[in-house]
């Protein structure tokens, strides 16, 4: 079971957006960059673990946990017209861009700041850290027991 750190900005997708939905359960899609994509892709699994992080807003940081429930499987917005998520040279037989399906399994009763997280001296070698603008980065065994220890 691996350990990932997926990105939302919470204006389009929160924890509470996720919470919100039916069974707490929802399809993690719109990635488009291709470190990321291929994260989906080949590495995600069911069972795998995921901080929801909160991105691109006044308070970022650590808003709770999600369990994956789903291997990759393309993003169906990539084959729509209508979506911004629309790729044209995305084909049914060579899709472009994957997504995984996620549930909320706890919000934390904080969120937990970014500015604290880069306080620890556990979490300095955090891929967050070195590729920030990358929205789904692994996060090692270390990394998440220091983040549980700092939401409990």
């Amino acid at each position: 079971m691996a350990c990932w750190l997926f990105k939302s900005e919470p204006d389009v997708f929160s924890i509470d957006h996720l919470a919100a939905e039916p069974d707490q359960q929802c399809r993690w899609d719109g990635i488009r960059n291709y470190q990321a994509r291929n994260h989906l892709r080949d590495r995600v699994k069911p069972g795998d673990r995921a901080l929801f992080y909160h991105s691109s807003c006044k308070a970022v940081g650590i808003a709770g946990i999600m369990v994956i429930t789903s291997a990759g499987y393309p993003d169906p917005d990539q084959f729509d017209a209508a979506s911004d998520g629309y790729d044209p040279a995305s084909t049914a037989d060579k899709p472009r861009w994957f997504c995984v399906d996620v549930k909320l399994a706890r919000k934390f009763a904080r969120l937990i700041p970014l500015s604290e997280l880069k306080q620890q001296r556990t979490l300095q070698d955090m891929v967050l850290f070195r590729q920030g603008r990358l929205s789904i980065v692994p996060v090692t065994d270390k990394e998440w027991q220091a983040i549980l220890c700092l939401a409990d």
